[in-house]
């Protein structure tokens, strides 16, 4: 969760608006390193985490595959801010996906004030390192875990006392 918060911070710094965009946010999943590689077939995973009004509440996979042109590798951070309630509980049902064509804003100062929603979704990314040439297509899934299943809590009905005779 400290890598999150620490991209989270970093994407505020780039650009000063994203601190207005968040807090006016329904909710938003950071994903702080994403790996993405491919030769001629490719791929991309990481793990992120989850924030509703501010509060941390669960985990989320990113799965990405592309075919076509493509060479190398690189590592990248993805932000996606939900507008809405609809658009939270959309990505929470793991009903989000990104086609092909979707498209991210690359972080940078004012990037966030002129963005607008599409389907209720604001999607910007920043380079971590790497280098890759592409013209590729293919799309994002994510999965959803809240918090309390991912760290094996369970609640159980309280054990009631009963003495035998």
């Amino acid at each position: 969760m400290d890598h999150a918060q620490a991209t989270v911070d970093r994407f505020k710094r780039e650009d000063p608006g994203m601190t207005d965009l968040l807090n006016r946010s329904y909710g938003y999943v950071v994903f702080p390193n994403v790996g993405k590689g491919g030769v001629g077939l490719g791929g991309a995973y990481g793990k992120g985490v989850v924030y509703e009004h501010g509060n941390m509440v669960g985990y989320a996979d990113l799965t990405q595959a592309t075919i076509g042109f493509q060479l190398g590798g690189q590592t990248f951070a993805e932000l996606i801010a939900f507008e809405n309630h609809d658009a939270m509980n959309r990505f929470k049902n793991n009903q989000m996906e990104f086609a092909a064509n979707a498209s991210a804003v690359a972080v940078k100062s004012g990037a966030a004030a002129q963005t607008n929603y599409l389907n209720g979704t604001a999607v910007f990314t920043e380079p971590n390192e790497g280098l890759m040439f592409e013209a590729a297509i293919g799309g994002q899934k994510f999965t959803y875990s809240p918090r309390d299943a991912v760290s094996g809590a369970t609640t159980r009905p309280a054990a009631s006392a009963t003495t035998m005779p």
